[in-house]
């Protein structure tokens, strides 16, 4: 319990089946999720339109959910990066944040990859900052794997995605074996959600690809909010499945690394991984 509450402080029609909202919205890690996700959603805070000034290449998006629910984020469009990026985009990054962040917040931090040629999209993740809908895990797992499918059907050559903490947790529960994507990191999730309560269907170890030659594992051996015995399973199992693993000393939680030098290497081990 303890570890769970650490979460707290760090981090297209309209279905025409009524129940189907329900449905995606229940709780299904007990009468504690909803509680957890109000609280998660508090740290995140309020949309701050300022955090996205002077940031070029800025469009701001939305994502109309099969059951009716508006998701609302930002992109970094490469044709609109000043000098702008005079070829078709190579590619896209779908980053997933933390569970007590918002896509405002962290955008500039990948303007590089619009520089390059690569499109990167954030969203809030429903019933946070700009987007709809009550806050569930099952229904924020459905979210993402609906973008995913979008975003593959735009016909990107190269397909990235980054998810930290909650983030990862999110996108392996939305992974489809046959779904194509090229490289995937996965940055401080636990191995776990059973260990407080949630059925074991969620947990994200059991839910890596069989084949995980394409996905790098970070883990940080200062993260005391995903310490490293609750990532410890995780990124064995994918290491068995010939995933690469990073599990550097100096590294915290996602954006709460003790000096901004670790943070940038953070980000350089992540786009080397990328774009090598």
């Amino acid at each position: 319990m303890v570890s769970l509450l650490l979460f707290v402080v760090t981090s297209s029609a309209v279905a025409t089946n009524s129940t189907i909202p329900m449905k995606l919205e229940q709780s299904v890690c007990g009468i504690k999720e909803p509680i957890y996700f109000w609280l998660w959603s508090t740290v995140a805070g309020r949309p701050n339109s300022k955090r996205l000034s002077g940031l070029d290449g800025v469009v701001d998006i939305s994502f109309r959910t099969q059951d009716g629910r508006t998701l609302r984020g930002h992109k970094l469009d490469t044709t609109k990066t000043s000098p702008p990026y005079t070829e078709p985009a190579k590619g896209f990054l779908l980053v997933l944040q933390g569970n007590a962040m918002l896509a405002d917040q962290i955008l500039g931090e990948y303007r590089s990859y619009a520089h390059i040629g690569y499109d990167v999209y954030i969203y809030d993740y429903r019933g946070y900052g700009r987007s709809e809908g009550k806050r569930r895990l099952k229904a924020i797992i459905h979210d993402t794997n609906e973008i995913l499918t979008s975003l593959i059907a735009q016909g990107y050559e190269e397909r990235f995605v980054y998810a930290m903490s909650l983030g990862g947790v999110f996108l392996l529960n939305a992974l489809d074996q046959d779904m194509q994507l090229d490289k995937i990191i996965i940055d401080s999730t636990p191995s776990r959600l059973s260990d407080y309560g949630c059925p074991i269907e969620y947990d994200p170890v059991e839910h890596l690809p069989n084949d995980c030659s394409n996905v790098l594992i970070v883990r940080g051996q200062r993260d005391n909010v995903v310490t490293p015995a609750m990532s410890q399973d995780l990124a064995r199992e994918a290491e068995n499945r010939n995933a690469m693993v990073v599990s550097d000393p100096e590294f915290s939680h996602p954006f709460m690394d003790a000096y901004a030098t670790t943070h940038q290497r953070r980000m350089q081990v992540i786009q080397r991984y990328l774009l090598q």
